[in-house]
Formats: C-alpha cells, structure tokens, sequence
C-alpha cells in the first residue's frame, strides 16, 4: 500500500466516509481488539464513532470495565475478554487468548482491528488461526525504545516481527516505528498513520475556564500548570513532582487521569506539590483552565493529549521522543526536552512561566498545527480505505457503496 500523508480539513468539511459492504450488500463486521475498555474510550471513540458511521456492524473487544457503557452508547457492542490484562501474566494470558479466539469463532468477524501490545500480538496470530479475512494492526508506539535493556527490546521486536507476519496491513502513527519494522513489513502493506482528536471539541471556552478555575480555587493572575495521561511512571509523573516542587509559589500543578493499578510502574506516591485530580470526563474545560500543558512521558505513540492540548491553544512542553516530536517543532509550536530530567523539564516550564509572550506565541503556532495535522477523521478514512484495499488484494467480494 503507498504512504498515506493525512490531509488538510476542507474548509466545506469533510467528505463522507467510505461504506463498505459484503455480499449482497450485507454489512460487514468489524471488531477493534485492545487489553482494557480504557484503551477503547480514550484512544478510539473516534475511530469506533467513524465505522458506525460507515454502516459497519462494529465491535469492540477487552477486559470488561467502567468504560463499557459510553462504548456502547456510539452504538458499539462491547465482548468482554475476563482474563484480559495490561501486564503479561502467563497464565491470565493463556486464559485471555481462549476467550478470544472462542469470541473471534463465535463473532466471525469481516475485520480484526488489533491496537495495544499484548492484544496486536495475540490478536494478529489468533485472529489467523480462527480465519479472520482481514486481519489490520495499529502500532500506537512500540514498547521498546532505544534506552531500554538489550532484553527487552529483543522479546519487544522479536514479537512484533512475529506478529507482523500474521496481519494483512500495519498501521503506525508514527514514522519511527515504522522504520524500526521495516525489514518484516514491506512498505506495500504498511502505511503511516499520524493520529488525530474531535478538533471542534477543544475550543477554549472562557465559560469553561472560569467554572474550572473557581472550582480548583485558582486565584486571579495565578497560572495553571497541568498534565494528562495515566498515573504511572513512563507517564513522567516523577519529573512532573519535581518540577512542582522547584517551582512551588510561581504555579499550580495539576495531574489529570485515571490510576492503572495492573501496570507495573502504577504510581500511588503522594506528592504535595501536585494535586492529582483523578478520571475527569470534561477535558475540554480543563485544557481551557491550564495556562501550561506538560507532558514529560518516556514513550508515546502519538500523545492524544498533546493533541488535544494543542488543539485548545496551549503552550506545551514535551519529551524529545518519537510519538511527542510528531506534535510540534522544538521553540516553534512547542518546547521539547529529554525524557527522565527533571531539571530540564523544570527549566523549560520556568521559561514558559515567566514569559508570557513566548506562551502566546507557542500556544497560537501550536493551535494552528493541530486544525492543518490532527483531524481524526482522516485517521478513521484511512482505516477504512486500508480494509477496502487489503480485501481488494485478497479478492474478497466486498464492495464500496
């Protein structure tokens, strides 16, 4: 398949998404495989949203959880996977890939959309066994950098090599990983991705801010310093603390997100200088109460968040790594410094603290980034035209209506 480039937003909106349907104009099945609900809601409400849209009689497979409700009111129906967990656990693992390829038998789906490490392993070699016709992967950043031990990133690789084997298409949001596959993944069944968010969501809203602000008690002149993403360490939530700590009396700081209490690196740690706000469902009126975003994380595939902070016309700073640098330019949209430093991070949130032009300025280049490169609806058409392309490589009598 040829490169994708995600399109520009058209300023009369965008065009309707593809419908594809089976023999005899049946609609097809397609199920979206992750570890937990979480995954489900937060990274692909979108992309979920999209295929309803599309006339697909879509699902979405995990471990059950308190997400499952909203997955369902877009009109998705939800398969739980009990014995579905984000760390590898041998024999919980054994257990999950049972129910699975029981679900995948019973389901019989037109479409496996696999995301998530564990799940696009096990999904991607089941979903084979148990005859699946389209078989797709989105890599949404691989677990393994290049600072990680020699051993993990042997067993990380080696199994996505293996895994790769087993789809039809890969998917990646970011060119990086895409290149680190490269030898198992020809480019002819790979394509780059990027990510995107609801764009019209994250407006900045004055109403917003005022109501966020008064009810986190944020005094008049008083800048607002947050971070969102899930409560464990590769998140950066250490560096964040320390930075709060040096920067006591200048900000508020401010964490918002769920605990992950299966992940090994889950974070419990109190930190006075943060107040950790915990699952919010109103983002869009948090971004608009923060003066500053940070996002210190050790791996991303495609931050969500950055998006999303960007697209509500915030200063950010972020790692320099694969999957934030897609974001924005070093000083032209954003501030970029080296993953695990508090000090640097504490550097690069004094100067956007004490600087309220370059805030602007960041926060206005970062805003106009997101309405060129971050539309989820090119992401969803681009899945869509991936399953339309491998059926068509497969000879599937499937049809585009």
């Amino acid at each position: 398949m040829p490169d994708a480039r995600l399109p520009d937003a058209p300023a009369a909106g965008p065009p309707p998404l593809p419908r594809l349907r089976g023999p005899g104009g049946r609609p097809l099945r397609v199920a979206h495989l992750t570890t937990v609900d979480m995954s489900l809601h937060l990274l692909l409400a979108a992309e979920l949203r999209a295929d309803v849209e599309a006339g697909l009689e879509t699902f979405a497979l995990s471990a059950p959880g308190p997400y499952v409700p909203q997955i369902e009111r877009l009109g998705v129906r939800h398969l739980a996977l009990p014995s579905l967990t984000r760390a590898w656990r041998p024999g919980r693992d054994l257990a999950a890939a049972g129910e699975l390829l029981a679900a995948l038998r019973r389901l019989r789906p037109d479409v496996l959309h696999t995301h998530n490490p564990k799940t696009g392993v096990l999904g991607r070699v089941l979903g084979r066994l148990a005859g699946v016709p389209v078989l797709v992967n989105t890599c949404h950043g691989l677990w393994a950098q290049a600072h990680d031990p020699f051993v993990k990133r042997a067993l990380v690789l080696g199994a996505e090599h293996v895994a790769a084997r087993f789809s039809h298409a890969e998917l990646y949001q970011n060119a990086e990983d895409r290149a680190t596959l490269a030898s198992t993944v020809p480019a002819r069944r790979s394509r780059l991705v990027g990510n995107g968010i609801e764009l019209a969501r994250f407006t900045a809203d004055p109403a917003d801010r005022a109501r966020i602000r008064a009810e986190l008690k944020v005094a008049p002149g008083e800048l607002l310093v947050g971070a969102v993403g899930r409560r464990v360490a590769e998140k950066g939530v250490a560096e964040f603390a320390a930075a709060a700590r040096a920067l006591a009396g200048r900000a508020r700081f401010v964490w918002i997100g769920p605990q992950d209490p299966d992940k090994p690196d889950a974070h419990r740690t109190d930190e006075d200088a943060v107040e950790f706000l915990g699952r919010r469902t109103d983002l869009p009126a948090l971004y608009a109460a923060m003066d500053v975003f940070a996002l210190p994380s050790y791996r991303e595939g495609f931050s969500r968040s950055a998006m999303e902070a960007a697209a509500s016309g915030l200063p950010m700073v972020l790692s320099d790594i694969r999957g934030c640098r897609e974001i924005g330019r070093h000083d032209t949209e954003l501030l970029l410094t080296p993953a695990g430093h508090p000090g640097a991070l504490t550097a690069a949130l004094d100067r956007l603290i004490t600087d309220p032009e370059l805030r602007a300025r960041l926060g206005a280049a970062a805003r106009a980034r997101a309405h060129l490169a971050f539309d989820q609806r090119a992401v969803a058409r681009i899945s869509l035209e991936t399953y339309a392309a491998v059926a068509r490589a497969r000879h599937l009598p499937w049809r585009t209506v």
